[in-house]
């Protein structure tokens, strides 16, 4: 008989979102980012962090401050890693995110095609970049789903392989 206790397709897609974000150097948020195809095979993943080539220890982590000073004009979020580490056509693909995705990573998003959002947090939903990004994404006709999850914790042990 086989195990009924199974992880469901969004869990383990979820799963690997959330475990990209374990990548992530920022000290404050740490997201990941998981695409999968219709096929059920993921396509691209990405984490919150500078570009490739770019120093993580002489580029600001601060959240406040002035702009220059501060990691937002310098980090790519995880959505849009992603969609650069993709290498296959991203058109009707779910992305796979543990925090709702901007107004930038939403521009990003459409205009490859994504289909689907199904996240965890939406917990800036009244700011305006957030405001916008639904806007931009409904007006799309892209699904936005909040993740119900049935295993709310989930435990890997790297001892358990051996």
């Amino acid at each position: 008989m086989k195990r009924s206790d199974y992880i469901s397709w969004d869990e383990y897609f979820m799963g690997v979102a959330l475990l990209s974000a374990k990548r992530s150097k920022d000290p404050s948020t740490q997201v990941g980012a998981c695409i999968v195809n219709a096929d059920k095979k993921i396509v691209g993943v990405g984490y919150n962090g500078f570009p490739s080539g770019l120093s993580d220890d002489e580029l600001p982590w601060q959240r406040e401050g002035a702009f220059l000073e501060t990691k937002y004009p310098y980090v790519c979020h995880a959505e849009l890693n992603a969609i650069l580490n993709s290498t296959k056509d991203l058109k009707g693909c779910s992305l796979y995110v543990a925090l709702f995705p901007c107004n930038e990573c939403a521009k990003a998003i459409i205009q490859v095609g994504i289909t689907e959002i199904v996240y965890l947090s939406d917990k800036y939903a009244d700011l305006d970049v957030y405001i916008a990004s639904k806007r931009m994404l409904t007006q799309a006709q892209v699904t936005l789903r909040k993740l119900e999850v049935t295993h709310p914790d989930i435990v890997i042990s790297f001892s358990q392989g051996v």
